[in-house]
Order: C-alpha cells, then structure tokens, then sequence
C-alpha cells in the first residue's frame, strides 16, 4: 500500500495537501523509464536541448507567482524570498541551456594520428533536495544535470514537495520529453537509498546534513558511483577594527536568520575584534530587533517560522537554561513553528550551540585579538562551506580570504551563491562544486579517441 504524508502550513500548523510517497518498486520502475528517455534525450542535436530548457525556463517565469505562493504555504518561506527563489530556477535554467552547444572536448597533439576528446553525459542523474531551499537546491542540480544530457530523477523532501512536483509539470508544458525529468516525493530511506544502490542511477547529488551525506558516500563507493554532497557549515562573520562598523552590524541578522537560520550558509558565528566588541554589540542590538517575525506570506515579514514542529523543539534545545543569552527578537504568539532571534554572548568554544550546526535563528558572538585569532577561531570547526569578512583593507581581505578554510567567502557583504559562479565547501562542508561554468562537466564523462592516420 502506498503511504502518504499530509503537509502542514508551518505558519498555522494547518494541514494544506496530502501527498503520497513513493515505493521502492515505483522507484525501480521510474529508473527503467529514465534510462529509456535519457538515450533519445542525449541523440537530440544540442541546439535542440538548449531551446527545450529555454521553454522550461520560459514556463518557470511565467508560472513564478504561483511557485511562490506554494513556497510559502509549503516551507514558511517569506513571500520575497520565494520570489527570489522561484526566480533563481528560472536564471539557473537559462544559463545552463547555453552549455548543450558548449560541450566542447579537445584535439591533443599526439605521434601517428589524431586524439579527440568527447564530454559524454553519465546517464540518469539521481538528485536529492533539501527542505530549507526546496526550489533552487531543485534547478541547481537538475539544470546542468540536462543540459549536459542526462535524465534526472528527483527526490524533494518529504516536507517540502509541492514546488517541486509543479516543476516536473511546467517541464513537461514546456515540451521535455517525457520521463527525462521525473519528481519521486518519498522518503529517503526508500527513495534515497534506492538511488543510491540502483546500478542504473549512475550518480547522486545530494543536499543536506553532514551525517547523511556520510552515509551516501559509503553507499555510492559500492558500485564507484559519482558523487556530489553539499552538507552543513558554522560559517563565521568576521569583523575587523577597521570594518564600518555600522553596516557590519545593520546586515548581520540578515546572514543569519534568513530563511529562519535554516541556511548551510547562514553566518552563526560571528567573530569581533576586542578593541570594537563592545560597541558592535551595542548597534546589533536594535538591528536584532528590528527584524520582522511573523505571517510568511505578508511582504513586509523579515523571518517566517521553522519547518516544523520537531525541528523547533531542537533548536530551542540549544537554547535551555543557556544563561549565555544576550538578547533576543520577538515572534507571533498563537499556532506556528516559531523561534525568535537570539544572540548568544561569549560562552565556552568547545559548547554545542558554538560547534554545532544549529540551523535555527541562533547567532554566537565572541571577541578575538589580532587577525591570527580570527583565522584560527573560523577555521576551528569540521565544516568550511561559506564566511564573510568585514574589513577596509584590502591587504587584509585578500590574507584572511586566503586563510579562512572555506569554499565561498565574501568581503563586506554576506553574498555566497550566484548561479555564474561555483558553490560548494571545504572539510565536511561537501564534494565538488555546483552552479558557475564548471558544473556541467561533473556530470559527463570524458572519452578519449585516438585515430591512428599511419599504414
């Protein structure tokens, strides 16, 4: 008997659809229609390909506000961050449907002929998404993943599906070949691993935690299967002396509680030199407070809800009896899966809420001395997905950039992902990089072919 999962409102608690998941064996059928597919999907000229993403892009656009809405009744995403993210799918789209007709492989000067390379796509692509950014994470493995020519099966989250089953439609009213992009909501023990040990799925990307990702790698390591994992980070905001103070400080809740902390990328550890801790403190107060908690779908709302009533309870476990606090927002009272912004002042370094991958609005701030200590305290974590560093002198950025173990950092901003350029961490942050002009080599396989021209 297939199961199914109701999906509930996380701004009302109210159930808005239910869904059904996927079996094993609908799994294994999907596969079959999927290897079928990708090899006509793959023989259409390349231009043919691009112009097909172009429609889906196309339709993405023109479908963007109901995208949205579903995002938000779906995953409590603010109404203009599910814009944004709606949006992202499309750009992603376009910009990959450029690379069908850029998939060039090489001539290499060799003795007694010719050596040609080919770029040649793996074959069904299995890619498993997230719940905090159920729609980008969605395109930024699912578009390259075509464009190069493969078939995709994707996994959303079982909390998060609706965007993602709309997608497979406006893929299919944009003229995709059928079964070339297939949406299997499931749970990950069945779906997930089935990707995993299905010979024909030849290979994953998965999003998510560090844990599960581990347990993917040793699964895919089997069968020799590619790979890539985008999992946690403890990112660290580093301010500087010298940084502007005030703009520091104006934009840090926004690095952090966006999306509700729920962010691999989310700054939750910011780092102040001594000499300026004190008056940092003093304006991120009043920013902190400034931020706007409440209905999701309300376009003056800064920050909706978590995802769900477990995953508050987890995040509020950070913070019991923690005497560490320093001060806090405000949330709604009444239903919804609501944690309030929270700065935690200078407590011990080896504590879980400092070490640990929160993934809530909670924010540890701690003092450093000289730009060593800074270096050291941001690389004195497992992960190194992302980082900021808030300083006027250039020398410095471009010494701390080098340093700081991470794999996306920006300089007096907060920004971490452009679908033009690469994505992806250091340590246990994750395997290979998404998005930017390199991404769809890592799905295809490079051919070699020697031509002899001699007797």
């Amino acid at each position: 008997m297939t199961r199914s999962i109701d999906l509930l409102d996380p701004s009302t608690e109210v159930v808005i659809e239910t869904v059904p998941l996927i079996s094993v064996e609908e799994t294994d059928a999907a596969v079959n229609r999927a290897v079928s597919a990708q090899r006509d999907w793959a023989e259409l000229a390349p231009a043919d390909r691009a112009r097909l993403l172009r429609r889906f892009a196309a339709a993405v656009d023109g479908d963007l506000e109901n995208l949205a809405r579903l995002e938000v009744r779906n995953a409590g995403h603010t109404i203009g961050n599910a814009r944004w993210e709606a949006g992202n799918v499309r750009d992603v789209l376009n910009y990959f449907s450029a690379a069908p007709e850029r998939l060039s492989g090489r001539q290499i000067p060799v003795a007694g002929g010719v050596d040609l390379t080919f770029k040649e796509p793996i074959g069904v692509v299995g890619v498993i998404v997230p719940w905090n950014f159920p729609m980008p994470i969605a395109g930024w493995g699912f578009a390259p993943a075509l464009a190069a020519g493969n078939a995709v099966l994707l996994k959303p989250a079982e909390l998060t599906p609706l965007t993602a089953l709309r997608l497979a439609e406006l893929a299919l009213e944009a003229g995709l070949p059928e079964y070339v992009f297939q949406v299997l909501p499931g749970a990950g023990p069945v779906v997930g691993t089935r990707f995993v040990s299905h010979p024909q799925v030849r290979k994953v990307v998965f999003t998510g935690s560090t844990r599960v990702g581990k347990e993917i790698l040793r699964g895919c390591a089997e069968q020799i299967k590619r790979v890539t994992l985008e999992l946690g980070g403890k990112n660290a905001n580093i301010v500087f002396a010298d940084a502007d103070l005030e703009r520091a400080a104006a934009s840090a809740p926004g690095a952090v509680f966006d999306n509700s902390g729920q962010d691999c990328c989310a700054r939750s550890r910011i780092l102040v030199q001594r000499s300026v801790y004190d008056r940092f403190m003093a304006l991120l107060e009043p920013a902190v407070a400034a931020v706007r908690v409440g209905d999701p779908s309300d376009p003056s709302t800064d920050m909706g809800p978590l995802i769900s009533a477990a995953h508050r309870d987890k995040v509020n476990s950070y913070l019991s009896g923690n005497g560490a606090v320093a001060f806090r927002g405000s949330v709604p009272d009444g239903p919804g899966y609501w944690v309030a912004p929270t700065v935690l002042a200078p407590g011990q370094l080896d504590s879980p809420a400092w070490r640990e991958e929160i993934f809530g609005p909670v924010v540890g701030v701690v003092p450093f001395e000289d730009e060593a200590e800074a270096v050291a305290l941001a690389n004195d974590t497992e992960y190194g997905l992302s980082g900021s560093i808030w300083t006027e002198n250039v020398g410095r950025a471009l010494r701390v950039s080098r340093a700081v173990q991470a794999g996306n950092l920006s300089v007096n901003s907060h920004s971490s992902v452009r679908y033009s350029t690469p994505f992806g961490g250091f340590k246990q942050s994750g395997l290979g990089r998404e998005l930017g002009p390199d991404a769809v080599d890592s799905f295809t396989e490079t051919k070699n072919v020697f031509i002899s021209t001699g007797e």
